[in-house]
C-alpha cells in the first residue's frame, strides 16, 4: 500500500509539473504533439485532436514533446523556437510555477478540512504498538499530570515526556469525568533520543480566509527552507542529505502512518521540492533552458540548437547517473 501510495503522489506531481508546461504551450499557440507521464516504451497512448497522450513503462517523470524543440520539426510554424523568449520562458517555467500552486492547495486543504494540532491536552490519536496504546490510553482521554506535575497544554505535556527516554512515568488522565492514574515506560525517539509515548493530539479546523493566509505563510516558509538548505549544501555548510525515489517511498510511509494531514504535508512539501529543483540551472533541467533563453535575449539570437541539446543530454546523463547512485544508497541505508 506504501508502494502504491507513493506513485499515485510521484504521478500526480508529474501530471501536475508537466501539465503546467503543456497548458502554457497551448496557451502560446505551440503545437504539443506528444503529453507523456513517465519514462520509458510506451503502455498505452491514445491520439485526440493534434497531441499523443500517452503512459510509460517507468512511473517517473513525464515530458511534453512540442515541435520546434529538436529533430525535423524546427520550422514548423507553431514551434517552440518560432515563439517570443519571454512566450518560451513562461512555458519552461509554468511547470515548477504549477507545483508551487499545488504545494499552496495542499497546505490551505489541511488547514480548512482537517486544521491545525490544537494546544489543549486531549489525545487525539493512540498509535498502536506503542506505549500509549500497551497502556490502555484512548482517543478522548485528557492527561492531567505527567508524573508530580500538572498540565495544562498539549505542549506543556510533551516536553514533559520527551526529557524521560525509555523512563516510567506516571499520568493522571480524566475519562469520562472520572481521573484514573496511568503507569507506563516510554520509548525512544531513533533520531532524536526523546521521549515518546505513541500519542497525537486534536485538530481544530480553520475557516476558508484564515487557511489562505496560514496556507501562504507555511508554503512561503518551507520555500526559504528549501533554498537555504540547498545553499547550505552547496557551500558545504551541511553534509548533502539526498534521498531517491526509494527512500521517498519509505518517507511516505512514515507520513502515512501519522494519518491523512502527514501524507498532504508531504506531498506538498515534495512539490515545492520539484519545483524549485527544477528552475536550478542544471543541464536537463528547466533552469537550465531558461539559461539559454536568458541568453538569447540578451544576444539577440539563439543558442546553436544541436550544440544546446548535447548539453541537455550530458546533463541528463549525469542526473540518471545520480538517481542510480542514490538509489543504492537508499537500498543499502533500509537494508543495512
Amino acid at each position: 500500500m506504501t508502494i502504491i501510495l507513493a506513485l499515485v503522489i510521484f504521478s500526480i506531481l508529474v501530471i501536475v509539473h508537466e501539465g503546467g508546461h503543456y497548458l502554457a504551450a497551448k496557451r502560446a499557440g505551440i503545437k504539443v504533439e506528444e503529453f507523456a507521464i513517465g519514462m520509458g516504451p510506451a503502455l498505452w497512448q491514445v491520439k485526440k485532436g493534434e497531441t499523443i497522450y500517452s503512459l510509460r513503462a517507468f512511473p517517473l517523470g513525464g515530458f511534453n514533446r512540442m515541435a520546434g524543440m529538436e529533430g525535423p520539426d524546427l520550422d514548423d510554424p507553431r514551434g517552440f523556437n518560432r515563439q517570443p523568449v519571454l512566450a518560451r520562458m513562461g512555458v519552461i517555467g509554468a511547470g515548477s510555477g504549477m507545483n508551487f500552486l499545488l504545494a499552496l492547495f495542499l497546505f490551505i486543504l489541511v488547514f480548512m478540512v482537517l486544521g491545525i494540532p490544537a494546544d489543549i491536552n486531549i489525545i487525539g490519536r493512540v498509535e498502536p504498538g506503542m506505549p500509549a496504546a500497551l497502556a490502555g490510553l484512548q482517543p478522548g482521554d485528557k492527561i492531567l499530570q505527567v508524573n508530580d506535575t500538572p498540565v495544562n497544554t498539549w505542549r506543556d505535556m510533551v516536553d514533559l515526556i520527551y526529557k524521560h527516554p525509555e523512563e516510567k512515568i506516571t499520568l493522571v488522565i480524566e475519562r469520562d469525568g472520572r481521573q484514573q492514574q496511568i503507569n507506563l515506560t516510554t520509548a525512544r525517539d531513533p533520531q532524536t533520543g526523546v521521549g515518546l509515548i505513541g500519542i497525537g493530539p486534536t485538530w481544530e479546523r480553520q475557516g476558508f480566509w484564515h487557511s489562505i493566509v496560514l496556507g501562504t505563510r507555511q508554503a512561503i516558509e518551507i520555500t526559504r527552507l528549501i533554498i537555504l538548505s540547498l545553499v547550505e549544501m552547496v557551500t558545504g555548510k551541511v553534509a548533502a542529505e539526498v534521498v531517491g525515489p526509494v527512500g521517498i517511498v519509505q518517507l511516505v510511509g512514515q507520513a502515512a502512518a501519522f494519518g491523512l494531514a502527514n501524507v498532504l504535508n508531504f506531498m506538498a512539501v515534495l512539490s515545492l521540492d520539484l519545483g524549485i529543483i527544477n528552475l536550478l540551472p542544471v543541464p536537463a533541467l528547466d533552469g537550465s533552458r531558461l539559461v539559454f533563453l536568458g541568453l538569447e535575449a540578451v544576444r539577440g539570437r539563439p543558442i546553436n540548437p544541436e550544440k544546446e541539446n548535447f548539453i541537455h543530454l550530458i546533463g541528463f546523463a549525469i542526473l540518471m547517473g545520480l538517481l542510480i547512485l542514490i538509489t543504492y544508497k537508499d537500498l543499502i541505508r533500509i537494508f543495512s
